[in-house]
């Protein structure tokens, strides 16, 4: 395909995992850094998207938000990376890539609000108790060396992104599960190139 591929992030978001899902797939692609608040929200960056967050990505006429979304999306646009399930992975992946998205969000964000959900109305919420989604997700990356099994798919770069930064910034208990799984993923050369160019970023967009 020779659409344009257009990446809009901060470098200080979750733009960092779609950065990462752009970095694995490996095809050219074009980065217009936005900042929060003011082109973000900008009429420009609303025609894209009209939550006026990042990350998105436009591809040719195509625009996709929300990162798990990238990721499946560029996984499956680009099939010759290997990053998209094979058909007995399929279950495992749209599972994790999902939890990750629904409960596993929503978890470590009312954390980090210091929003505790009362016991008697665990079952009004999703996500139930903090407790039992970080139960839940230490089984499901204790389970296998990869998300989905012995091969690493673009759930890996979503719910590893989902722990990497809990971890970092202590929405996620620092598990030793989490922690060798983080290790594991973060070896990619992929991985290492997407931080190296946020970081790069970060100093640019301070020296504006």
């Amino acid at each position: 395909m020779t659409e344009e591929l257009v990446f809009y992030t901060n470098p200080m978001s979750r733009g960092r995992i779609a950065r990462w899902m752009l970095e694995e797939i490996g095809q050219p692609y074009r980065t217009e850094l936005l900042t929060f608040g003011e082109t973000m929200k900008a009429p420009e960056y609303l025609a894209v998207n009209p939550m006026g967050k990042v990350p998105a990505i436009r591809h040719g006429d195509t625009i996709v938000t929300e990162c798990a979304a990238i990721c499946a999306y560029l996984a499956e646009t680009f099939p010759e990376k290997a990053l998209a399930p094979k058909q007995e992975e399929r279950a495992r992946y749209y599972r994790w890539m999902f939890f990750a998205a629904g409960p596993l969000e929503s978890a470590v964000t009312m954390k980090a609000l210091g929003f505790e959900i009362p016991k008697e109305r665990l079952r009004m919420a999703g996500c139930g108790s903090f407790g039992d989604v970080m139960n839940t997700l230490e089984k499901a990356v204790s389970a296998s060396t990869y998300i989905t099994g012995e091969r690493f798919t673009a759930a890996d770069v979503y719910v590893g992104s989902h722990i990497g930064w809990g971890i970092g910034f202590g929405g996620i208990e620092r598990r030793q599960a989490f922690l060798d799984y983080v290790g594991r993923i973060s070896q990619r050369e992929a991985y290492k190139r997407a931080n190296a160019l946020d970081d790069e970023a970060i100093k640019t967009m301070q020296a504006a």
